[in-house]
């Protein structure tokens, strides 16, 4: 009787066993890569202390560590290493965490391209030290404005084992734990600057660690991959007039064009072609303040840096690149003018015959 009745006990825990389904997800300690809800991931840290990663359904994971040399916690998308950025689609992550670091530690979208091999970050947190390099200009994008660097890394480990390289990083002015980050906004910005990008091995939601302790619960991660690239879509004009806190967009082709070749174009935007020295467009903008920052759209024909000058009111106050034919947005920020009506002018002033310059909107904020 007894026998009897524990085989009715195992019986009845089976079947709450089939009743209530039970979701362990395992804790990685040790470097690793793989896929897990549709994302690869990868556990990576170098020799001393200790770290966990816990894989939760889709993008999302949670992470510790401590006293660690160099740890980091990803998932994302890896590729083929056959495609650009551009012929990939527009990349953008959603996301949101509870990042708790102790010491130096980035939360950040972290990647690789290869031909050439760069490292590259884009940074919306860090703990007690922000990444910095060699500064190359900004981005506003994603409601905030990103410092833009580069850096380069000799003989150290990469995803071809021990080379040399570049890394290249936006560091948002800023911190913030979660929102969207347009990813291909940044790789855009980056090629106006002439930071050379390859084909993509990987984009991935990433917290590392450096020589520090901490925590972080990645609880959203939605990776977006497709559509088109290229500066994004200008948001609509307010009708402001550039004063603080308005946002003023003008398109290009309803700037009065000036210059012996200046002409309207349809590709690779609807916009106008600058195809040589004195070749301008200008229009005239009310001010009631005195700085502002300016952010043009535009590409050059061709692999070549094409350049645009900024004036405003008969003075040159900054310059407009674009490193390639694929369209991106160049800000130049904190830019002092005068008030009232003032004469803003798009030219070209330094062709060199390797080069068009397509200008798209100048957006005034």
């Amino acid at each position: 009787m007894k026998h009897i009745k524990l085989k009715l006990f195992v019986a009845v825990l089976f079947c709450i066993g089939l009743l209530i389904p039970v979701s362990v997800h395992a804790a990685v300690t040790s470097n690793d890569t793989g896929t897990h809800g549709g994302y690869d991931y990868e556990f990576w840290k170098d020799s001393g202390g200790s770290g966990s990663m816990t894989l939760n359904n889709g993008g999302t994971f949670s992470a510790e560590w401590s006293n660690v040399g160099n740890i980091l916690f990803r998932k994302g998308q890896k590729f083929d290493q056959t495609q650009t950025h551009q012929q990939i689609g527009n990349i953008s992550i959603d996301y949101g965490a509870n990042y708790q670091p102790s010491g130096n530690s980035y939360l950040t979208v972290y990647g690789w391209t290869v031909d050439p091999l760069v490292e590259f970050y884009i940074v919306d947190s860090w703990g007690s030290y922000r990444p910095t390099g060699t500064f190359k200009g900004t981005v506003n994008v994603d409601g905030g404005t990103y410092d833009i660097y580069e850096t380069t890394r000799t003989n150290k480990p990469s995803i071809e084992g021990t080379a040399t390289f570049k890394q290249y990083w936006s560091v948002r002015q800023s911190k913030r734990t979660s929102g969207t980050i347009s990813v291909s906004e940044h790789f855009n910005a980056w090629e106006s600057l002439g930071m050379e990008m390859g084909n993509m091995y990987e984009v991935a939601l990433t917290v590392e660690g450096y020589q520090s302790s901490g925590s972080a619960d990645v609880y959203q991660n939605d990776l977006n991959i497709g559509g088109s690239s290229g500066g994004g879509t200008p948001p609509p004009s307010n009708g402001g007039d550039g004063g603080s806190g308005s946002s003023t967009i003008v398109e290009a082709e309803e700037m009065t064009k000036g210059g012996q070749y200046t002409g309207n174009i349809t590709s690779p935007f609807d916009g106008v072609a600058l195809y040589g020295n004195d070749d301008a467009v200008k229009y005239t903008q009310y001010f009631d303040s005195g700085t502002h920052s300016f952010s043009l759209r535009g590409a050059s024909n061709n692999s070549n840096m094409a350049r645009v000058d900024l004036k405003i009111g008969g003075e040159t106050k900054g310059t407009f690149y674009f490193g390639d034919e694929y369209p991106a947005v160049y800000t130049i920020d904190n830019v002092s003018h005068g008030t009232g009506n003032q004469e803003i002018e798009l030219v070209v002033t330094a062709d060199d015959g390797n080069w068009d310059a397509f200008v798209d909107y100048l957006e005034i904020q």
